[in-house]
This record gives C-alpha cells, structure tokens and sequence, in this order.
C-alpha cells in the first residue's frame, strides 16, 4: 500500500471513527444521566438507589407529612377520597390507559403531581397542556417565568431547581395555566389542582441535594400533609371489568369528592362512567380525554422516543460534516485550463491508472479497438463508411494474417483478466505497427536466343 494511498484512507476513516466515538460517548452518558421511568425502583419511597425515592419520603416524614405507599391505581384512587391529600405519580408513563381518565376526576381539595408525563397521560387526564420542548437533561432554572414570577407559595424560598427537561405550553383552552421555572412546571388551578413537573432528578436520591431541589420536592408534595405514593413497579394491569347486570347510575358529586367519606363506591374505571358534566377534564361526546380541535398532536414525533430524534440528528449532522469535507469530489468534473503543459505518457499513464483502479476491462479494451480501427483505416486509405467486416478483410489482405485472427483482435468479446487485456494491447500494436505484405514479382521469362544477339 502506497503513502497516497494510505493518507486518503485516512481522510476517510478517521472523521468517521471520531463521529461515531462521540456519538457513542453522548449516548452512554445520557443513559447513565437520565434514568427511566420503567427501571426497577424509579422513584419509590422505599428504594435507597440513585433513582429511587426514599431519602425525600424520609424528608416529608420528619417534616410531619403522612406518607401512604400504594403499588395499585384503584387503590390511590380511593385513598385520596377521604380527606386532603397530594396523589404523587412519579412514573405516569406507567398507567394504564383505562386508568389515566380518572386523574382529571379527583376529589376537591386534591393535588395531583405528575413527573414528566407523556403526552397521552396529559390527553387522557384531560390536562389543558402540553410539551413543547425537551432537553437532553434537567436544567436548573430559578422560579420565575417570562420575567413573572411563581404564584406558587411553596416556592417563595426556592432559588434554583433542576427542573426544566420538559417544557409545557396550553393547548389554547380556555383554563388558567400557571407556568414557572421556565414553563418546567405547570400548575392547573382549580377545586383539585394538578401540577406537571418536567423532570425527575429534584426527586431521586441522587439530586435530591442538588442547589434547591430538595425544598422544591417538599414544597409540592407538603402542602396537604398528606401523601398518596404511587409506586408502580411495572406496567399497571386494566382496572377489573365491571360485574355483568344493569349498570348503578354515577354517584352525585359533592364538594368531599364522590360521596361522602368513607363510601365505598368504587371510582370509575375510565371509559367514560362515572363523568359528571361540571369535571375540569373538558371531555366532550367525541369520547373521554381526547382534546380538542386545537390540539396538535404529531404522532410521527410521539411514535418514537427521544434519543431516536436525536441519535438521527446527530448522524444528520455527521453527514453533513462529511460531504461539506468531501465537497470537492462531489458533483460533476469541471474543466480548468491546465497551468502547465502535461506530456502526453504522462496523461496516458495517468488514464491507465484510473481504468486499472476501476477494473474497467471492457470499456479499456473497446478504446484501444477503436484507436487501432481508426490508424488502420487511416493507413490502409479506407473510406470513412467502411463496415467492421470490410476493415478486418482489408487488414487480412495487407498483413498477411488470418481473417478470423484480424475480426477477433478488432470485435472480439471484451477480455476478462489483466493478462487477456494486456495481450490484446500487445496484439493490436503488432496489427497496427506491421508492414503491409508486398507481392512478389514474378520471375522472368527465358528469350531463346536468335543470330547476331551479342547475349
């Protein structure tokens, strides 16, 4: 292998290898920074893990908040209905789907918190909003937003928080939407409040102690003194199907939620029952949690999970880096005016070179056919017109040599190996370079000798 040679692999391998190995790194560090909301102990009060939960409900404990562990939807549900309380749910991502209608139908005096929910969880729940931006990782923000500051009372004493990873805009309803630390955490007013928070990390174990996270954790989840903990530690199962027989009409609603305290009516199972026509939801008879003509769902972008946008960003942007490295050899050849005068064994060499790289038998051989078909023509005064046929029996006559021989030196089939390619050269210059065969002159006739011939 030649020093040019290798000096152009190099140009190509190198780029290639350092795009791939900070793509590699980024990925790897994401994984490592950003857990998910599937993994075994996210956010659960009993797990002591980096993503686990435990040391902020140890916090809510020694700041007096009763901290109620639930690993079952129906059942927080229900225990959220017999006074004030916060519905904490760390892995929304996790509900089912049947399930997720019932959050828009909680009890007055409620909170509901959401970390970082997926966009069919706001839908669903019928939350006026929705994600307009997501980062790689949790930015520490301050409370404020658009130069207004947080309405939040719970947040007067936080600075900082890592919170913005996802943003939230409404979706253009006619609910207040209250939106701080950089739209990172949006807050729904009304008889039970919801609020979405837009990243995990001021609630794992991890972060937890990180600028003011942890009094950003405690705020939310404090005010009510009381804590439903959802701990879901795999895909919540479908809420039971309801007894076969007639259907019980939906219990009134009154301002202590669905009945009265300590009734065991069980809570709707989401597909519709149990709705009354005043709830928050803003679910209309075109079914329960869809949103309105104003939303703009693209179910290409929310088909996929992040890191595949942006892994496909990244190798975007590696092939754009490529070909603008690469832009000289890209397009058609543009004719220069040669600066020197280049000899012509030197251009031929060059040409030779360029068909012996692209193993282009074929078309080699048919140039040098055709180059030794026009000097054989030339030499031999053929018109212009004459055919493939005409020319190799000329060449015959002239040379000697056989006509089967001259057709398949000139129309032969093309040759295969570099050997048959270089014998076919060799050949065609024999043919052309050849003195034509002169006739013999007969030899001459004997006079008989007649008298006084001086012979």
């Amino acid at each position: 292998m030649t020093p040019r040679t290798t000096r152009r692999r190099h140009r190509v391998v190198i780029p290639v290898v350092l795009a791939a190995l900070l793509l590699t790194v980024t990925l790897v560090s994401r994984e490592f920074d950003q857990p998910d909301q599937t993994d075994p102990g996210f956010l659960s009060p009993v797990s002591t893990g980096d993503d686990g939960g435990s040391r902020l409900a140890a916090s809510l404990t020694r700041d007096g908040v009763v901290v109620q562990r639930e690993t079952e939807t129906m059942q927080a549900l229900r225990a959220v209905r017999g006074a004030p309380a916060t519905l904490f749910v760390p892995a929304p991502e996790l509900l089912h789907p049947r399930t997720v209608d019932d959050l828009g139908l909680l009890p007055t005096g409620t909170r509901l918190v959401l970390v970082d929910p997926p966009r069919r969880v706001l839908d669903a729940a019928g939350l006026p909003i929705r994600p307009v931006a997501r980062r790689w990782a949790a930015g520490a923000v301050a409370p404020h937003h658009d130069g207004r500051a947080c309405p939040l009372p719970e947040m007067a004493g936080v600075d900082t928080a890592a919170v913005t990873r996802t943003r939230y805009a409404p979706t253009g309803r006619v609910e207040p939407v209250e939106l701080c630390f950089a739209a990172g955490l949006a807050r729904l007013p009304g008889p039970s409040e919801s609020l979405v928070v837009g990243a995990s990390d001021p609630f794992r174990n991890s972060r937890i102690d990180e600028r003011d996270n942890r009094a950003f954790a405690t705020g939310l989840l404090a005010g009510t003194g009381r804590v439903v903990w959802l701990d879901l530690d795999g895909p919540a199962p479908p809420p039971p199907a309801p007894p076969p027989g007639p259907v019980a009409p939906p219990p009134d609603r009154t301002d202590s939620g669905y009945g009265e305290p300590g009734d065991d009516t069980d809570v709707g199972t989401g597909d519709g029952e149990g709705s009354t026509p005043g709830d928050r939801s803003g679910r209309d008879a075109s079914g329960p949690g869809r949103s309105g003509p104003d939303d703009s769902t693209n179910p290409l972008w929310s088909a996929f999970p992040p890191w595949f946008w942006a892994l496909l960003l990244q190798l975007l942007l590696a092939a754009l880096l490529v070909g603008v490295w690469r832009a000289r050899r890209l397009g058609p050849p543009t004719p220069e005016p040669l600066p020197v005068t280049v000899p012509a064994a030197e251009t031929v060499h060059g040409r030779a070179r360029l068909y012996q790289r692209a193993q282009a038998h074929e078309s080699t051989a048919e140039t040098l056919r055709a180059a030794a078909r026009t000097r054989l023509a030339r030499r031999l005064h053929l018109p212009a017109q004459t055919g493939h046929e005409g020319v190799a029996a000329a060449v015959a006559a002239r040379t000697g040599t056989s006509r089967e021989v001259v057709d398949r030196l000139l129309h032969g089939p093309p040759p295969d190996t570099d050997q048959d390619l270089l014998d076919l050269a060799t050949g065609l210059d024999r043919a052309t370079c050849a003195d034509p065969v002169v006739a013999r002159p007969s030899p001459p006739v004997p006079q008989p000798r007649t008298e006084g011939d001086p012979r």
